[in-house]
């Protein structure tokens, strides 16, 4: 019997990845507007090297963070740990994926990874990594919130003519609503699923509403480590640990460019990163990437040229390890790129 998941329709993963295609192309464009290639050439040409090296090992170290993280997150129905290598692999994976298919694909393939690694039900996994996304967001907010409020932010700044604190304070009321709702459900979950139970036998065939109520259980399943504060507590600390040594990597890398941006400035890329990457775009966050990271830097006064030359050396030199490591676990583990293409369909 073939491990490989059912292969999906081509109709929507099409649609995808000319979405992805249309927003990485205006986004490149946009990217390279008022560039200067005489001063881009000369910003890459003075970078300094070791400390970009160094650069890259700091941003890689997140991926190790990651797994750490997910471990006090992501059980086996025995409630065990999951061992240190599926989770690794899965992670690796993931982000590899992430940077080679369209559509997010890598989230879908952590969680069958894993799925196929240990004794946990690929809704499970996933719904973890739906948890980490709040807390990234969370802490991805809080830490824009210190820059915001430093004395060397730029006063009334905004981005397409919003503020950005407004951007921020309206981003984390959504962020804390969805915990608190996750928080709820976690600690009484029974009649949230009673609930549920009733209005999907009332308006789904009986197949169709059980099939539906296993993943709500697997969902509820996820967020176990909402309801155990030791646990919970833990997953806050890595959180953080993750997002500081992330920023300590831009900030690193305005030092390798000779940026004149405040290390608190790093703080502020990383969040407007973090939510500017999930907009679609072509695998890897093509266009996308650049530019955020342009249109942060230029709030510090930088201009586009150098600006660019810092993006595409970041994003460039920090994909390549991730991916070589998730090619490798992917051998590891017997599989194939194509195989992660139909992940997401475990969940249906």
């Amino acid at each position: 019997m073939s491990t490989s998941p059912p292969t999906p329709s081509k109709r929507p993963a099409s649609w995808a990845w000319l979405l992805g295609l249309a927003i990485t192309i205006a986004c490149l464009w946009w990217a390279v507007r008022g560039v200067h290639w005489d001063e881009f050439g000369a910003a890459l040409a003075t970078v300094n090297v070791p400390l970009l090296l160094l650069v890259v090992g700091i941003a890689t170290l997140t991926f190790p963070l990651r797994m750490i993280r997910w471990r006090v997150m992501l059980r086996r129905e025995d409630d065990g740990p999951i061992p240190w290598s599926a989770l690794w692999h899965a992670v690796a994976i993931g982000f590899m994926a992430n940077n080679l298919l369209p559509a997010r694909a890598g989230e879908f393939a952590r969680a069958y990874v894993v799925k196929r690694q240990a004794p946990v039900r690929f809704i499970t996994a996933l719904a973890t990594i739906g948890v980490e996304r709040l807390f990234d967001g969370l802490f991805m907010l809080a830490l824009m919130a210190v820059a915001i409020a430093a004395p060397s932010f730029p006063a009334n700044s905004v981005v397409g003519g919003v503020s950005l604190s407004h951007v921020a304070s309206g981003a984390a009321i959504v962020f804390s609503g969805f915990l608190v709702v996750a928080f709820i459900v976690a600690l009484h979950p029974a009649p949230w699923l009673r609930l549920a139970d009733r209005l999907t036998r009332a308006v789904l065939p009986e197949r169709f509403a059980h099939r539906v109520n296993d993943l709500l259980h697997g969902l509820i399943e996820g967020l176990a480590v909402l309801k155990k504060p030791g646990r919970f507590l833990t997953v806050l600390w890595w959180s953080l640990v993750q997002w500081v040594v992330n920023a300590l990597s831009f900030a690193l890398c305005f030092k390798a460019f000779g940026l004149a941006v405040p290390a608190v400035g790093s703080f502020l890329l990383q969040g407007i990163l973090g939510f500017g990457v999930a907009i679609p775009s072509s695998p890897g966050y093509a266009g996308v990437f650049e530019t955020a990271t342009k249109v942060t830097l230029e709030l510090y006064h930088v201009d586009p040229s150098r600006a660019l030359a810092y993006a595409l050396t970041y994003h460039l030199t920090t994909f390549i390890p991730v991916t070589v490591l998730g090619l490798y676990s992917l051998s590891r583990v017997r599989l194939q790129l194509g195989d992660l293409r139909g992940a997401a369909s475990e969940s249906r």
